[in-house]
């Protein structure tokens, strides 16, 4: 048994609500399936809850964390206690590979990305954060302390291609205004999700401020929805389909 987390945070105190908060949103499972295209076997690296594992192929998740493993749905194949940096198969084992909102967690990046390479024969997909724009996005404005932190600890795109290597596709995936999937851009027009603690125990990058920083964050973005002032300056962002946000699919295929 591990005395400490596998990853940058500690999912077995903090990871209760991620079944239900953080659902796989249909459209950005489609340009994931898309991606991963004819494969048959899939092994699912960081595969958490069971988000964004395709139904029509033979799935072989990873998962390092108990409390992440025991909310997967029954339907879904049971999750290999391991790390990326040390997975426990041959090489070429699977058609495709797949890495959806982890690699940012693993403590060692190159080694994680070497082994997935070394157990996948076919394309390896990385849905991740841009750290550039995700720095920009407009919960900068009331929670700085937290978006430094959620935005630093994203790699570089092109750090994870390179990695990876063979022909690296990058894909910006647009964030629909209705997303399933709680991340913190995925409420980019309904912030009011965010003054709700469960949602934000459901989204790794609070626990990177201590509980002053995140009080003092949720009263001052509490004060601007109340006073109209969020909706003066972001409103529009109320109404538009998608947001064009951080949200990458990196495809690497071997040469």
């Amino acid at each position: 048994m591990r005395t400490r987390p596998a990853g940058d945070f500690d999912y077995e105190a903090g990871g209760q609500h991620y079944a239900t908060v953080r659902r796989a949103d249909p459209r950005i499972a489609a340009a994931i399936r898309r991606a991963i295209g004819g494969a048959s076997s899939l092994v699912n690296v960081g595969a958490g809850a069971g988000s964004y594992e395709p139904a029509d192929l033979e799935v072989t998740p990873v998962e390092p964390s108990g409390m992440m493993r025991s909310q997967r749905p029954a339907h879904l194949a049971p999750a290999v206690d391991a790390v990326a940096g040390d997975l426990p198969f041959a090489d070429d084992s699977f058609d495709a590979g797949l890495a959806s909102f982890t690699v940012h967690q693993w403590p060692d990046l190159a080694a994680g990305l070497h082994e997935l390479r070394r157990v996948t024969r076919g394309p390896v997909v990385v849905l991740t954060a841009a750290p550039e724009p995700l720095a920009e996005f407009w919960l900068t404005e009331y929670a700085p302390e937290l978006m430094v932190a959620e935005s630093g600890r994203m790699p570089p795109i092109d750090v994870i291609g390179g990695l990876l290597g063979g022909r690296v596709e990058v894909e910006p995936v647009p964030v629909p205004s209705d997303c399933t999937d709680g991340f913190v851009e995925a409420f980019f027009g309904r912030p009011e999700a965010l003054l709700d603690e469960r949602v934000r125990r459901s989204q790794s990058a609070w626990g990177f401020i201590g509980p002053e920083a995140e009080a003092a964050s949720v009263a001052t973005l509490r004060a601007v929805l109340d006073d109209g002032s969020w909706d003066r300056r972001h409103g529009h962002l109320r109404t538009v389909a998608a947001y064009a946000g951080s949200l990458r699919l990196i495809t690497a295929t071997p040469d």
